[in-house]
């Protein structure tokens, strides 16, 4: 029954919104793919999830390079319901857990690494949140950054706890954010030492014909630093990608990734002259022929079911690129 309403709604759904007519491109944005439904990373979805998803894109819609998408998007000969998976950060489960799903359906996709992260590093959020999920006191002193004494007596409470946090710092510049969270969770030892890729990883999906991206060496809000280190931030995870796999770099993420609030035009022409031919942000949209290739619009699915997944990719075929006006 289930495929039965599955089948229906993409026959039926793109009558109805004009999905099918259009030369339009969706490109998802994925972060990890964890073994089991975590509490604490309510939006990351499970093996399981993630394998009917890739399995439903490849049925249902026509998967694509994103290298490929975005010429065709340019040229304006896209094959109907075109979309592109991408992965941002570099986790280790991108390799382990996500590339086979992705070989099992044939379904190309992209990684963005943040270099600085790689060989036992971890992202200052990550730490906030495993940080907090070992909290045994019931209790988190947030005085350090200003906010007040939290209750860990609920997974709802340590959730709540850590957007709240991550709320606060996120905007920091990278030194204090480190700062930041050094002060409220120490220097714990027993934390992960493996959520990142290793080198080996990043080779491992570049063999098996993943494309992998740049997304700066430490993921700073490219609009809290300078432009010089900026600069230094894109070119150098570049740099560290094509020496590491030795193959040109030719795609960028923008960390955060909302135009002119985490990242500015100055840094879109950074990327160009640096050579990268396509770029994502997170501003929500599917990409049209006038987009720029250097800020295509992605989007996060978080339905989970394969009905609702299925529908609401298909109406995002509706909302042109909002950086072009007048679409």
């Amino acid at each position: 029954m289930k495929s039965v309403a599955l089948g229906a709604v993409t026959r039926i759904a793109p009558m109805f919104i004009g999905a099918a007519r259009r030369s339009r491109l969706a490109t998802l944005i994925y972060h990890r793919v964890v073994p089991e439904q975590d509490p604490l990373r309510p939006g990351e979805p499970t093996v399981a999830e993630f394998e009917w998803q890739m399995r439903l894109l490849r049925r249902h819609f026509t998967p694509l390079p994103l290298g490929e998408a975005v010429q065709r998007l340019a040229a304006g000969d896209l094959p109907p319901r075109a979309v592109c998976v991408t992965f941002d950060d570099g986790y280790a489960d991108n390799a382990e857990l996500a590339l086979p799903v992705l070989q099992r359906h044939g379904i190309p996709a992209t990684v963005f690494v943040s270099t600085g992260f790689l060989n036992g590093g971890r992202m200052w959020n990550d730490t906030v949140i495993e940080a907090v999920r070992r909290e045994s006191s019931g209790v988190l002193d947030l005085s350090p950054i200003g906010l007040t004494e939290l209750t860990l007596g609920s997974e709802a409470e340590r959730l709540a706890a850590i957007e709240q946090i991550l709320r606060t710092i996120k905007y920091e510049t990278p030194r204090r954010r480190i700062e930041a969270v050094a002060e409220l969770v120490g220097d714990d030892g027993a934390l992960p030492q493996d959520l990142m890729m290793t080198d080996d990883q990043v080779r491992k999906l570049h063999a098996a014909g993943i494309e992998v991206g740049a997304h700066t060496v430490n993921h700073p809000i490219l609009a809290s630093i300078s432009d010089e280190d900026a600069r230094r931030e894109i070119a150098s995870s570049r740099d560290y990608l094509q020496s590491l796999l030795q193959s040109e770099v030719l795609s960028f993420a923008y960390p955060n990734g909302k135009p002119e609030h985490d990242y500015r035009q100055t840094h879109r022409d950074v990327c160009a002259e640096l050579g990268f031919s396509r770029g994502v942000s997170t501003h929500w949209g599917a990409g049209i022929a006038a987009s720029d290739p250097l800020q295509l619009p992605r989007f996060t699915p978080w339905d989970k079911t394969e009905t609702r997944f299925a529908l609401r990719l298909l109406l995002s075929y509706r909302n042109a690129d909002p950086l072009v006006a007048d679409s």
